[in-house]
């Protein structure tokens, strides 16, 4: 059992929790367990709170605030919020200045992990990269804790977890804005615009993914993306170790790739590390999260694990996954490209152009760059959701668009979309659904938008 001045000072505090969706629940359990007598508070009405949660809630005996002003009602000792909402709101300002400490579950998670912490964010291939660690790590013979943003909520594991383990967890930025501790090693694997729905600006976003290391020690390391500019800059901030990967340039001390090769250049000398043609899964951007992940694992794990890693590793679930093919024609599953970059990424993927089905819900990010893509990479554009018109005036703003070229559809909802492109497809191509937006316009989350995709196809 893990002792900790925090757990141990818990019994009898007042505790908030702001948000009651399903990951909040294992951190409801703990607090709980060690005395404190919790509030839950959420913005929904009890009839939109799924019954699961209800019934947990009823089971430990916790009451609720619901409804539009749920907010105005906190008073505890603690304040837990969910990672995305913003720690600045008015009403946690307020009970901050009333003696309230703010909190989430991860910043607690870090408080009591007794294990080596390595921690993944950034803009795009953060789930890929940090499964990638983990995976390889299980090969080592380690014992990996796998979790955070990547679905899994590891605050009620951490009792069972080990010095000699290791914890593997992927970051939002929403998750970094308040925290107060680093990962021993910590990784970030580019930037680029997103979340501009809930971030003020750029300025905090990348601010906000600094954070992942400015807590770090001399003897920690944080790992860059050296052609990425937000992180190449990234470096001078930087109070540990900086190791770099560099997909396009070849560079002194770091991680680089040839058209054969992805290998390590330390004080002058090249390694082979793992040859491109041994990844399973397709994509440039996945030869970037592999040399992302071994910059992470420098010294931690052997080649072969590695090479073995890479060979029979088939990628994590709607990230450019094939679903079905039909007549000829290949349907692949990206839900998970939520932002024009990680949109474009996946066009790189194919070797001729696809059929794509985009759009969501807006998260203010500029669909200029998106729409140049498109024109080189697309054969017909069908959007759906409520970015389908941004993204439809931006391809015909394009001087290169040519309407005879690529058509551009847009429907009611993703059946509608789905049968459009089924009926434009031969035999031959592609067709993926790779959004570039979020998914809340519609969906809970990026995994039900993935996963009605494949239901429709399947049962096309």
């Amino acid at each position: 059992m893990i002792s900790n001045d925090f757990l141990d000072n818990l019994y009898g505090k007042t505790v908030s929790i702001l948000g009651l969706g399903i990951s909040n629940m294992p951190l409801m359990r703990v607090l709980v367990k060690f005395g404190a007598t919790v509030t839950g508070f959420d913005k929904k009405s009890e009839d939109k709170i799924e019954q699961r949660i209800k019934d947990e809630l009823f089971h430990h005996s916790v009451p609720c605030v619901l409804g539009d002003d749920y907010l105005e009602h906190i008073d505890a000792d603690y304040i837990f919020r969910t990672p995305g909402m913003r720690p600045d709101l008015p009403q946690i300002v307020k009970a901050q200045e009333k003696g309230a400490v703010l909190m989430s579950e991860m910043e607690l998670f870090f408080e009591l992990c007794p294990c080596p912490i390595i921690a993944v964010t950034g803009s795009d291939g953060k789930t890929t990269t940090t499964t990638l660690i983990a995976e390889m790590l299980k090969k080592q013979g380690k014992t990996v804790h796998i979790g955070g943003n990547i679905g899994t909520p590891l605050i009620d594991k951490v009792f069972d977890m080990k010095e000699t383990h290791v914890a593997v967890v992927e970051l939002s930025s929403f998750q970094l804005m308040t925290m107060k501790k680093s990962p021993k090693v910590a990784v970030i694997t580019n930037l680029s615009p997103n979340h501009l729905d809930v971030h003020k600006d750029m300025k905090e976003y990348v601010w906000a993914k600094e954070n992942i290391f400015m807590h770090q020690g001399e003897n920690d390391v944080i790992v860059l993306n050296k052609n990425c500019p937000y992180t190449a800059d990234q470096a001078a901030k930087a109070p540990s170790k900086v190791r770099f990967f560099s997909p396009h340039e070849e560079i002194e001390n770091g991680v680089c790739c040839d058209d054969e090769w992805i290998y390590i250049n330390e004080n002058g000398v090249r390694k082979n590390i793992l040859q491109r043609k041994d990844i399973k899964i397709v994509g440039f951007h996945n030869v970037e999260n592999y040399m992302t992940a071994i910059a992470a694992l420098h010294d931690m794990v052997d080649v072969e694990t590695i090479v073995d890693v890479a060979k029979n590793f088939g990628g994590v679930e709607h990230r450019i996954e094939f679903v079905r093919e039909i007549d000829g024609v290949k349907y692949y599953n990206d839900s998970i490209a939520s932002s024009p970059t990680r949109t474009i990424a996946g066009f790189h993927s194919f070797n001729d152009k696809v059929i794509l089905i985009a759009g969501g819900s807006d998260k203010h990010i500029p669909f200029d760059g998106l729409a140049e893509e498109i024109i080189d990479h697309v054969k017909a554009l069908v959007l759906v959701g409520a970015t389908a018109n941004a993204i439809k005036t931006a391809v015909e703003a394009n001087p290169r668009f040519d309407a005879s070229k690529l058509p551009v559809f847009v429907c009611e909802n993703l059946r509608e979309a789905v049968n459009i492109c089924k009926a434009n497809a031969v035999s031959g191509d592609v067709v993926t659904m790779s959004p570039a937006c979020a998914s809340f316009d519609l969906y809970k989350n990026f995994m039900e938008r993935g996963n009605l995709f494949k239901e429709i196809v399947n049962n096309l």
